[in-house]
């Protein structure tokens, strides 16, 4: 039997072969082209980063507050220490956020934002009391969560005085303080808005006793902080039963009781 002919065999060994590869100066060219794109890629890569961090077209040179009520934006600016003058984009909004909580306790939260080109901005959340403390000629401020966050000369108006009247005699309490106040914070939270303008003071004698004394000589029994919205419920629809009244006890929300005197 005949093996392959001359022209069988080059088309078996194109085959084999695969096809034919490009030129050397195609491949040089092509290899030209990625060097000059990845060049250029570096070139724009530095040039972005001497734009954020060299040049003047990007530094902080204004910083904006907003939210305060009782701080001023002069306390708050002093306190972030932003680094006026620096890159913008280099400035650490974590670390100013932590100065401002730390050294400005009546913050309680806040937003520390870039504001391009040229400014920071430090929107800020007070804390608000819900309580008083008395401390010598001077008062504490509570805010709902418990935190003592600041200590004022004169009372917020319309925030009741907190006062413990826990025996000191005896067997210790079983509360420690910190506890009946966020007791009596608790409680502060559940006084309906109505009575709240009314209320003088919060008087804590121990975890299940405490009452309120409102103006006009006015006592309410409001017992423990359990059940608070139903004992509001329950103040409120007795102060409308018996407006003379002078004392409320709703302490037990199902079995309230008024007295005139």
């Amino acid at each position: 039997m005949a093996g392959p002919s001359t022209a069988e065999r080059g088309e078996r060994q194109k085959l084999e072969s695969g096809p034919p590869r490009p030129p050397l100066v195609g491949r040089l060219r092509r290899l030209r082209r990625l060097i000059i794109l990845l060049f250029a890629l570096v070139l724009a890569g530095a040039a972005a980063v001497w734009i954020l961090y060299g040049s003047p077209w990007f530094r902080t040179e204004r910083v904006s507050v907003s939210g305060t009520r009782v701080l001023t934006a002069a306390q708050v600016r002093e306190a972030a220490g932003v680094p006026v003058g620096s890159p913008l984009v280099s400035v650490d909004t974590d670390a100013i956020e932590a100065r401002l909580l730390k050294e400005l306790p009546r913050i309680d939260s806040v937003e520390v934002v870039r504001s391009w080109p040229h400014g920071i901005g430090l929107n800020v959340t007070e804390r608000t009391p819900v309580l008083i403390i008395g401390k010598g000629a001077k008062f504490v401020e509570v805010d709902a969560g418990g935190v003592r966050f600041a200590t004022v000369p004169d009372a917020p108006k319309g925030v009741p005085v907190l006062e413990l009247a826990v025996p000191r005699s005896g067997a210790p309490s079983r509360f420690p303080a910190d506890r009946l106040v966020r007791e009596a914070v608790r409680i502060a939270g559940d006084i309906p808005a109505r009575v709240a303008r009314d209320t003088r003071t919060v008087k804590v004698r121990s975890y299940d006793a405490v009452s309120l004394e409102l103006s006009g000589g006015r006592t309410v029994e409001w017992g423990s902080a359990e059940k608070g919205p139903a004992k509001a419920r329950t103040l409120l629809a007795l102060m409308k039963a018996d407006s003379g009244a002078r004392h409320f006890d709703v302490s037990a929300p199902t079995a309230p009781a008024s007295s005139g005197s």
